[in-house]
């Protein structure tokens, strides 16, 4: 993986609002003693800043509202580096708040209020369609209108631009749609809610992957937490184990993943090649709370990868 890689990600910004707690609550009931923090999030920003993290040159077109919050997380993007002339300012609506809960083990529950998010229409993001012709990667969540996916899909395969679709949160996806999707990177819960196969390990995540398939994605890659990941490209399953970490936060885990995917493949490299990294860098961010703050650099992955091999 030589090439400066260039990534375009296309997707949500939040503002996440954390509380760390002994336990997740059942329905109904109040957990306190936990600790608050607020960290920037949304699938769209979080993915980008991992890729950026990684050295990948990073653009990021999405939608924010005219309010502090949105002026913060231009900020944060411009801070690790990220270009912001694709970020929209919207009038009539609020920045997307994220709202989490974390336990003692790092499992979470997350609810989003979407605002802006919601504004990234198609014409809105045609305005940026010239990055198209700068990106070796496109990287598209569910976290906007999916009409503004789809579109943003079908004009990447028109020029030529590979394009990972992470299928989160999910829902399900018209026929159209897949056949344009290069790589599509559900975990085990959305694979389960695309195909209706309920996916426990490896072998279930092999039969999801290839329902998929048979709709036309080129390739599935299935994560599965601790149970590592599952790639599939219709004529291949292999299964990458998880690395041991401690998991403290596995919020944006998968964030961590897609972005560390998007920088390996546009810096040249294999998919045999992109995928250890990927897993490196989500194992490392399952280590420290929070999704953009958990991120590892270039150099804190690759230590962690020639640590493992000793």
């Amino acid at each position: 993986m030589t090439k400066a890689a260039r990534v375009l990600v296309i997707g949500s910004a939040n503002m996440d609002f954390t509380v760390a707690v002994p336990r997740l609550p059942s329905e109904g009931e109040t957990i306190t003693g936990g600790r608050f923090y607020v960290s920037h999030g949304g699938k769209g920003a979080n993915q980008a800043v991992a890729a950026r993290r990684l050295g990948a040159e990073v653009r990021f077109v999405g939608c924010v509202g005219q309010d502090p919050q949105g002026d913060q997380v231009a900020d944060q993007l411009r801070a690790e580096g990220i270009a912001t002339e694709g970020l929209i300012h919207v009038e009539d609506a609020a920045t997307g708040v994220a709202l989490i809960m974390v336990d003692r083990e790092g499992r979470n529950q997350i609810a989003v209020a979407s605002g802006a998010n919601l504004h990234l229409l198609p014409d809105q993001a045609r305005e940026h369609v010239s990055l198209m012709a700068w990106a070796q990667v496109l990287l598209c969540q569910l976290e906007i209108p999916l009409s503004t996916v789809e579109w943003a899909l079908a004009a990447g395969r028109e020029r030529g631009v590979l394009a990972i679709l992470n299928p989160a949160p999910a829902q399900q996806l018209p026929d159209r749609l897949l056949p344009l999707v290069d790589c599509l990177t559900p975990n085990a819960v959305e694979a389960e809610i695309l195909t209706g196969v309920a996916v426990k390990g490896p072998e279930t995540a092999t039969r999801a992957a290839q329902h998929l398939l048979t709709r036309g994605v080129r390739r599935v890659i299935v994560t599965l937490g601790a149970q590592g990941i599952l790639s599939c490209d219709g004529t291949s399953a292999l299964h990458f184990p998880a690395f041991p970490v401690d998991a403290v936060d596995t919020t944006g885990a998968g964030d961590a993943f897609n972005g560390a995917l998007a920088v390996g493949l546009a810096a040249g490299g294999t998919w045999e090649e992109a995928l250890p990294l990927a897993n490196a860098a989500a194992a490392l961010a399952c280590t420290k709370r929070g999704a953009q703050t958990s991120f590892p650099r270039r150099a804190e992955v690759e230590a962690f990868m020639r640590a493992l091999k000793r």
